[in-house]
């Protein structure tokens, strides 16, 4: 599958690039988005990012566990509508457990290390977004989708 290795590598190029993502969340049929550092494994199954126990978004996705992650390459020029590229990742997300939360902050803070502090506070909760795929949005209108996971 020439295409999705294709797709599989733009992807990997655009999250390597950029290192906030827009997290949509959603409070009761409210949308709401925030932005957010993130870290994505190698296989891209997964992203992750974290965010305060009491923030409104912490709300939000013990509530609801379905997210998306948006990450971009926007310079907010004219150009950007030829060139920009954008991807989505949408899943489910869940509260990194204690017992894989060391593997899972080494690979966080290996690409935000500046975060230390606020990820390893106990009131910051660290999240993984179980990626079902990605939408990646091209030269404004060539899209591609990446599937990663059944169900």
């Amino acid at each position: 599958m020439k295409a999705e290795g294709e797709v599989r590598r733009a992807v990997r190029k655009l999250l390597a690039s950029q290192p906030l993502a827009v997290l949509c969340s959603a409070d009761g049929d409210q949308p709401y988005a925030s932005l957010v550092a993130y870290a994505y494994s190698p296989d891209l199954k997964s992203l992750l990012f974290a965010t305060g126990r009491f923030a409104r978004k912490y709300e939000n996705l013990r509530d609801n566990r379905k997210a998306a992650l948006l990450v971009d390459t926007r310079t907010n020029r004219p150009v950007d509508f030829a060139e920009a590229a954008a991807v989505t990742a949408a899943g489910d997300v869940k509260e990194v457990s204690e017992r894989g939360r060391e593997a899972f902050l080494k690979r966080y803070l290996k690409r935000h290390p500046s975060l230390a502090d606020f990820v390893r506070a106990p009131s910051t909760a660290l999240f993984r977004l179980r990626v079902k795929d990605y939408v990646l949005v091209r030269t404004f209108q060539k899209v591609d989708t990446l599937v990663m996971q059944c169900c």
